[in-house]
């Protein structure tokens, strides 16, 4: 039996239940609509040029046609939501929904009403079926919305089918996500990550003109000379495939090429032998301001979803005075595009070439548990080898008690902190500091006063057990890599721990 639920203002009962949970986001962080900054967040001088990002009625960030086929603009400005709730209860179809609203919300648009409907499987004319995408199309006409968003992937026929009923633009979950993508990204490879991906969800979704497109027939049989003329031709919209396969393929080099940098710059670390730490998690779990509260970094913070896309990384320091860097990544959510995961391997190869993974967990959130299992079946996809991970339960100024208890319970390394109010940041540190990989040369030098860098690099670089200044320099015995051991290799005695 089907059973649909409108997150349209039908009674006062309706409203101060399941709509007003979903609409209000209530119990996420997202409930409160502001964001908290710090002191330790810096000046957020990167707030303004987000914000004037936000979307004005006729205004478009998205990946501009490049033929004459029908691919409809996003233009978000008042959108209705649709959801097909197959599996699980009522609480995780709600969570689904919320979190369609709030990316809608944080692609610039305003969300007016909305339908969850519980059915066996999509529709696969309508996704809805024929009678609930009637009902749809009597809420859009009733809220004067200019978009519905459906909280799944459509297929072209799908998507078809519900405009013709709705007689309105629709767009999937896939669709949005891309457009949040193409609003943030900054630097030249976030840009060419997201407009691949973008190419990707446009090629098979493509549609003509009808027979105005076709160019099957060859030069001049249309005036009657047939003679030399009937070759098959290609139809406009296989042009504009091979065009946009083309653009794939130079982004793909493009990206390629970048790479190479990245790897460089992750192989001069290695031979520092400076220990990496990457930070991963859903978004919007407050993974920007961990990396804010831990290096001072003052990388933007804001109260929305992927609010991050380019990677930052920074170099930060254990309580005992080693030096690591910790990279920022990309957020994760439930069900991201394969598209993204692709375009974004690069980026995410900061994650597996790192060696210890801090999974930032929104504990404010209704269902932390979700989110956590969404972020590791990404990092499954990267098919490497994903470092031992800490899990970070961020927001324990926000969270339910029991939720935190219920996830320290569950998790086998696990620590609760505040990235706002600075909460179990120092028991972080420790734990970091705790499980980075130590060097494994002892040594014992004595370094004359003009090569204080070598003095510094041991400091940075290793573990000082004693230090002592005496006439001839700085007499140090301290555990080092094999690497420093060998610069010292004038000033020393070593020997090599078992």
């Amino acid at each position: 039996m089907e059973d649909t639920l409108s997150i349209k203002e039908r009674s006062t009962a309706d409203r101060s239940e399941a709509v007003e949970r979903i609409l209000s986001r209530q119990g996420t962080a997202l409930a409160e609509g502001n964001t908290r900054w710090g002191e330790h967040d810096g000046d957020q001088s990167d707030l303004a040029d987000r914000q004037a990002l936000r979307r004005v009625s006729g205004l478009s960030t998205e990946l501009e046609d490049v033929t004459e086929v029908e691919y409809r603009q996003l233009r978000l400005e008042r959108v209705v939501l649709a959801g097909i709730w197959t599996s699980g209860n009522t609480a995780e179809a709600e969570n689904s929904i919320r979190e369609l609203a709030a990316l809608a919300e944080t692609a610039g648009s305003q969300v007016l009403d909305g339908v969850l409907q519980r059915r066996s499987s999509p529709d696969p004319g309508t996704y809805l079926g024929r009678g609930k995408a009637e009902e749809l199309r009597a809420i859009v006409e009733a809220t004067g919305a200019d978009t519905v968003v459906c909280d799944g992937e459509l297929s072209p026929s799908q998507r078809r089918g519900l405009e013709d009923m709705v007689k309105v633009k629709v767009i999937d979950r896939t669709a949005l996500i891309l457009d949040i993508f193409a609003q943030h990204a900054k630097s030249k490879e976030g840009k060419a990550q997201v407009e691949l991906a973008q190419y990707e969800y446009l090629l098979p979704r493509l549609r003509g003109w009808g027979e105005s497109m076709s160019r099957q027939a060859g030069g001049q049989v249309g005036a009657g000379n047939g003679m030399g003329s009937r070759g098959p031709g290609e139809t406009k919209i296989e042009l504009d495939r091979r065009r946009i396969r083309a653009k794939m393929a130079k982004l793909r080099r493009e990206i390629a090429a970048m790479k190479t940098s990245r790897v460089t710059m992750r192989d001069s670390r290695r031979r520092n032998a400076v220990p990496a730490v990457a930070i991963a998690g859903y978004t919007n779990a407050g993974k920007s301001s961990l990396l804010n509260r831990l290096t001072g970094a003052g990388v933007l913070v804001e109260n929305a979803l992927f609010a991050t896309l380019d990677p930052t990384i920074r170099r930060a320091s254990t309580p005992d005075g080693r030096e690591f860097t910790l990279a920022d990544t990309v957020g994760f959510v439930r069900s991201l595009p394969t598209q993204l995961v692709e375009a974004f391997r690069s980026t995410l190869e900061e994650v597996a070439d790192s060696d210890l993974l801090l999974h930032v967990v929104d504990g404010s959130h209704p269902d932390p548990e979700s989110q956590i299992s969404a972020v590791r079946s990404v990092l499954a996809e990267l098919r490497g080898d994903v470092p031992k991970e800490i899990v970070v339960v961020n927001k324990s100024d926000a969270a339910d008690p029991e939720v935190l208890n219920r996830l320290v319970l569950r998790e086998p390394q696990v620590i609760v902190v505040s990235a706002h109010t600075g909460e179990g940041i120092d028991k972080l540190l420790d734990l970091i500091q705790d499980e980075l990989p130590r060097p494994d040369v002892e040594i014992d030098v004595l370094v004359p006063y003009d090569r204080g860098d070598l003095v510094s690099k041991i400091h940075e670089r290793g573990e000082v057990l004693t230090e002592e200044h005496v006439a001839e320099g700085t007499r140090i015995s301290a555990r080092v890599n094999s690497g420093l051991a060998h610069l010292l290799a004038g000033y020393r005695r070593e020997v090599t721990v078992s």
